[in-house]
């Protein structure tokens, strides 16, 4: 039996990689492009995206290691080039796998990776941590003859772990604005720096100071430069793709539609070719399962809370209502009301369009991975009865629009909306159903209204035409009007008609 191929899940080291034997989807030449075009970036891209593999190859090609490229796309464009892999001093601070909960965590973690690289240097380590880095840059340059290398990996963990306790996140900002702020000044003692992160903190000196970094993380050149696009996972993993596809009893066109839908749809730039989300693929090319793989590595607590308390209509993710101008999407400050940025920049929308006169960008969810994910984080967060046991559950929904149980789904929404702890408000049509589910016998279209009637909502069913596109459509289908009683926060009617 053929030995399966190693899939780099979780591998976040380039030189583990590339000596480990995995299989690696070729980024070098956006090596090559910005080692040989500016001198500072910064990049933001969500989590569990591939920013730290991409930032441990940009180690190893600062650090020399050649061996490592070989058969890669930047080894032939490198070829015959004068000081093509020359080793540079790399200064490589990775703020990922530590907690930032305590008071001076950030502090110690920069202390302890100056210790190291003084030992390295023999500097004697005197000074603020700021006075100190200085040091190192100054002697690293004496020391090679060669500017350094600055590579900054997540530099906002320490800014996002702490989001509510305000005091904590003002101190990190304070530490980084002291440590960072050598970057400008210093500059001649630099040759490149790339820094990476989720969001990008407008407040912290690394961007309000250092107006030199050059924002990549719209540019429709690297729009590609993290994550994978159809082509890369054709050309990669086709052994993989065509095992899964057996599995599930698909062609591989079939079996590639279904992964795009369930991880693809990521857009850095305006029309610029789908983005699969790696983590994702990695792991249902390696388990052969169409699973909530990123979604599950973290439960977005803090987003589902800020989304409750503002009163977000939620309906507003998945039908192209939610805009945006390109600043707002490069820029999070911690107390700005607006969502919008931190939902785009964590990953949990991304661009589906772009109006050029107006500049503003339309945003929505991803794939099905993000959309269903978020939206089960927050059915029970809306609806405290929306949990299995109760009856009143999504499993107990499902089964009854299965059966085609009418009255059944009827309770259960009753029941679920008693327990929605606020006012609901109403929101005009913009010429699409509020809800429609289908399952292989049955459609189901739902039209809400708040303190209107029943019928009322059956009406707006039948002008807007929303049952036209199943006409032809063999199931049977259920046009369904709700009232909700705003005041009382319960069903009031519940009106259903047939095709």
């Amino acid at each position: 039996m053929k030995e399966e191929r190693r899939l780099p899940i979780g591998v976040q080291s380039f030189v583990s990689l590339r000596e480990g034997g995995f299989l690696y989807v070729d980024k070098t030449r956006y090596i090559y492009e910005l080692a040989h075009g500016s001198k500072q970036y910064f990049l933001s891209r969500p989590r569990r995206f591939g920013k730290s593999l991409f930032l441990s190859t940009l180690k190893a090609y600062w650090e020399g290691k050649r061996e490592l490229f070989e058969g890669l796309e930047i080894a032939e464009l490198e070829k015959d080039k004068e000081g093509a892999f020359e080793p540079y001093p790399v200064f490589y601070f990775d703020f990922n796998g530590q907690n930032y909960q305590v008071d001076t965590a950030l502090e110690d973690v920069l202390d302890m990776m100056l210790s190291r690289w003084e030992a390295e240097y023999a500097c004697d380590g005197q000074g603020t941590l700021s006075d100190r880095f200085q040091t190192l840059l100054i002697t690293a340059r004496k020391k090679t003859g060669k500017g350094c290398v600055v590579l900054i990996d997540e530099y906002d963990k320490p800014l996002l772990e702490v989001l509510e306790n305000d005091v904590l996140e003002e101190h990190n900002k304070a530490v980084f604005k002291g440590f960072f702020g050598t970057l400008k000044s210093y500059d001649e003692y630099l040759r490149f720096v790339f820094i990476t992160g989720v969001t990008k903190f407008s407040k912290v000196s690394i961007f309000s100071d250092l107006n030199q970094l050059q924002d990549i993380s719209l540019y429709e050149d690297y729009s590609a430069v993290c994550g994978m696009t159809e082509e890369e996972i054709r050309r990669c993993f086709r052994p993989e793709l065509q095992r899964m596809a057996a599995k599930h009893k698909l062609d591989e066109e079939g079996c590639l539609q279904r992964l795009a839908q369930m991880y693809d749809g990521y857009h850095f730039f305006p029309d610029s070719p789908g983005v699969y989300n790696p983590f994702s693929v990695l792991n249902a090319l390696q388990q052969r399962e169409f699973e909530a793989y990123w979604f599950a590595t973290a439960t977005p607590t803090f987003l589902v809370r800020r989304l409750k308390n503002m009163h977000f209509n939620m309906r507003q993710l998945g039908n192209g209502e939610i805009h945006a101008t390109s600043f707002s999407l490069t820029d999070y400050r911690a107390e700005n009301p607006d969502i919008v940025p931190l939902l785009y920049q964590t990953g949990y929308l991304t661009i589906w369009g772009y109006d050029a006169r107006r500049r503003r960008y339309t945003l929505g969810f991803p794939n099905e991975e993000v959309k269903y994910g978020l939206l089960e984080s927050l059915l029970p967060v809306y609806s405290r009865d929306a949990i299995p046991g109760r009856g009143a559950d999504i499993f107990s929904l499902d089964d009854c629009l299965e059966a085609g149980d009418t009255e059944g789904t009827r309770d259960i929404l009753t029941a679920l909306f008693a327990s929605i702890p606020y006012t609901t408000d109403d929101h005009s049509s913009k010429g699409r159903a509020d809800c429609i589910l289908e399952t292989d016998e049955f459609v189901y279209i739902f039209e809400f209204k708040v303190d209107k009637s029943a019928q009322e909502a059956l009406a707006q069913i039948e002008e807007k035409g929303y049952a036209l596109p199943y006409a032809a459509d063999k199931r049977q289908l259920f046009k369904i009007g709700v009232s909700f009683d705003g005041e009382e926060r319960k069903l009031a009617e519940w009106v259903v008609a047939g095709r």
